[in-house]
């Protein structure tokens, strides 16, 4: 059994250099399969086809499951360190992941894969922002805003920031990125502090 998840983790990595070095339609599962170790076969046995490789290398590497832990676990319910908190976590998944966001934002729409592959991360974060904003409202800590347009909020500065290094060299945020996720971090949680 280790030995599947072994060849499967190879196949999905092999994917993610493929497809950002020669883009979905380009990659092909002979170069995939070649660049993982394995014969073709074996990435058809696991996955079937390349459109659930790249399903299933979204699912496995982009941030809810990283940001469903942090919510339940690591949050202390102080607002602007929990909000430092949540947004140093995604961008830090949102550079490591870098390859794979590229491949979802250059080739976006025209990809055979199915809309919950690319959204059900965005959404599930959004859902535990949601929550999260509900339960500080419920407790008297902030202002009465809408939770859902509170978490939107949040995470289009928190994308934004993200996606203007989305074509840079770097590995994780710049200091000016940090600079920038730290200021509206204290801006947003002073403005919503009662």
């Amino acid at each position: 059994m280790e030995t599947n998840r072994s060849t499967a983790e190879k196949l999905l990595l092999a994917a993610i250099e493929v497809m950002a070095e020669k883009g979905y339609l380009g990659a092909s599962t002979k170069e995939i399969a070649a660049a993982a170790g394995v014969n073709e076969v074996t990435l058809f046995r696991h996955f079937g086809c390349k459109s659930n490789l790249l399903e299933a290398a979204l699912d496995r590497y982009h941030y809810a499951d990283i940001m469903t832990e942090l919510f339940a676990t690591r949050l202390t319910g102080e607002l602007e360190s929990d909000l430092h908190l949540i947004a140093q976590t995604y961008q830090q998944a949102m550079f490591r992941n870098k390859k794979l966001i590229r491949i979802v934002h250059k080739e976006g729409a025209s990809l055979p894969i199915g809309e919950h592959a690319h959204t059900r991360h965005r959404e599930k974060l959004r859902e535990l922002l949601r929550d999260y904003f509900t339960d500080q409202q419920r407790r008297g800590l902030i202002r009465a805003e809408p939770p859902d347009t509170l978490a939107l909020s949040f995470m289009y500065v928190n994308y934004g920031c993200f996606i203007s290094r989305l074509h840079s060299d770097l590995g994780e945020p710049d200091a000016e990125s940090r600079e920038v996720i730290r200021h509206s971090v204290e801006l947003y949680a002073r403005a919503l502090k009662l």
